[in-house]
């Protein structure tokens, strides 16, 4: 039996595990499962995977995918320019462990957003700074659409501003918007970025990495005023995909 399983706090309303479940079932895969492990900290991955001897993958959530990269062996180059992981793969050789590290987030974000991207939509603002906007970030420079990160607080890092930088002129300037926190996500379901929503009209592509609710608050507003709307909830199941593509991959 070969084990998967999820890495993150909390992950009382995981995706991961309902979707391998169900795939599981549904392709009649009888020899692997997949479970929740919360990691308080991430010193308790050594643990987990010492412990855990049949466990050969990892899905990595908030707020690991960048705290993970010093416990890993190897890095794979798309994850070592993004400078975060979702994916880890899990080599065991007798007593030897080997964990490497992947970022599946780059395929989902990337096959995700193409279909609804047009000329119009040539800057972009992401709205938060963690791991998940790194891969947002790489994918955004591979389709040379320029962009800038959104924070709450002022930053030294290049291309980041504050949510007071922006009125509702500068929104309406930015024809793609991206959010990458959890604001809206359930069971907080009346949050979302602090933007001038009224900046957002039927030029805009908005989209929204939650995927729970299927509708955020700010996709909810930003429909009423004519956009564009995206969830996540097909970024999540292809880059669940290219995980397990890594995963079952024998040369890797």
């Amino acid at each position: 039996m070969q084990e998967f399983g999820l890495i993150g706090k909390p992950l009382t309303h995981s995706f991961s595990q309902k979707y391998f479940e169900e795939k599981f079932q549904k392709e009649k895969i009888n020899d692997c499962s997949y479970h929740l492990f919360p990691l308080s900290t991430i010193h308790e991955l050594k643990e987990l995977i010492q412990n855990k001897n049949q466990l050969v993958g990892l899905n990595v959530t908030i707020p690991y995918k960048e705290s993970v990269l010093p416990f890993l062996d190897e890095i794979d180059p798309i994850a070592k320019a993004v400078g975060a992981v979702n994916t880890i793969k899990i080599n065991r050789k007798n007593d030897d462990i080997q964990l490497i590290g992947f970022n599946t987030d780059v395929i989902g974000f990337r096959q995700s957003l193409k279909p609804f991207l047009a000329k119009e939509h040539h800057r972009a603002l992401i709205f938060g700074t963690g791991g998940a906007s790194k891969a947002v970030a790489f994918v955004l420079k591979q389709l040379n659409i320029p962009y800038y990160k959104v924070s709450r607080k002022t930053s030294n890092q290049l291309q980041t501003i504050t949510y007071d930088d922006l009125d509702a002129k500068a929104i309406e300037s930015f024809p793609l918007l991206i959010n990458t926190t959890p604001l809206g996500m359930y069971p907080e379901i009346d949050k979302l970025p602090p933007i001038k929503i009224e900046g957002v009209g039927k030029n805009h592509l908005v989209y929204d990495l939650i995927y729970n609710p299927t509708e955020s608050l700010l996709l909810k507003k930003a429909k009423e005023n004519g956009a564009l709307c995206v969830n996540g909830l097909s970024m999540l199941k292809l880059q669940a995909e290219a995980a397990w593509e890594i995963w079952k991959d024998e040369k890797v």
